[in-house]
């Protein structure tokens, strides 16, 4: 059995991972409304990570006999005035999951669970390739984003990512 305080941080981590999900489909939705149908599908191919970083927790929990409880779901709020806003945003919702992660982490480590902090080894990887790639898409975007032609192959290159499912096993 876990630990309950390390299962009540996992538990609360499912509700931020869906969050994170929600968040990103608010940004596929709104570079889509400007046109941007590769942004669009970056962040739509994102929210699909997310989830799937929602259900290994869920997965974590209950394959060590933890009770889930799902949370409703906060709306975005964010509104944007530019391009590059939700790009920014995005590195710093990053950021700010990367403290949920190191969290659990760390409240793991306090009780020993040896288990729990091997499961996170993953994501502590994972949140280290999403703020890496958060805070590309911000440097190309400052590079090419003000010129249309450069800002239209960029677009081109976001639309040919590929969702592939995470291979951690629990």
């Amino acid at each position: 059995m876990l630990d309950t305080k390390v299962a009540e941080l996992l538990n609360e981590q499912i509700n931020k991972e869906f969050y994170s999900a929600y968040l990103y489909l608010d940004f596929s939705n709104y570079f889509k409304d400007q046109g941007l149908e590769g942004f669009a599908n970056w962040y739509w191919v994102q929210a699909q990570e997310e989830r799937d970083h929602a259900v290994l927790f869920m997965q974590y929990l209950q394959n060590n006999g933890c009770k889930v409880t799902l949370e409703a779901i906060d709306k975005p709020d964010k509104v944007f005035a530019s391009f590059g806003d939700p790009l920014k945003a995005g590195y710093e919702h990053e950021q700010y999951v990367t403290g949920l992660i190191h969290t659990i982490y760390e409240a793991a480590n306090v009780v020993k669970d040896f288990r729990t902090m091997q499961f996170l080894d993953w994501f502590v990887k994972e949140q280290g390739e999403e703020e890496n790639n958060a805070e590309g898409m911000i440097k190309k975007f400052d590079l090419f984003g003000s010129d249309p032609r450069a800002l239209y192959m960029l677009d081109s290159e976001l639309a040919a990512r590929v969702y592939s499912a995470p291979s951690l096993v629990l």
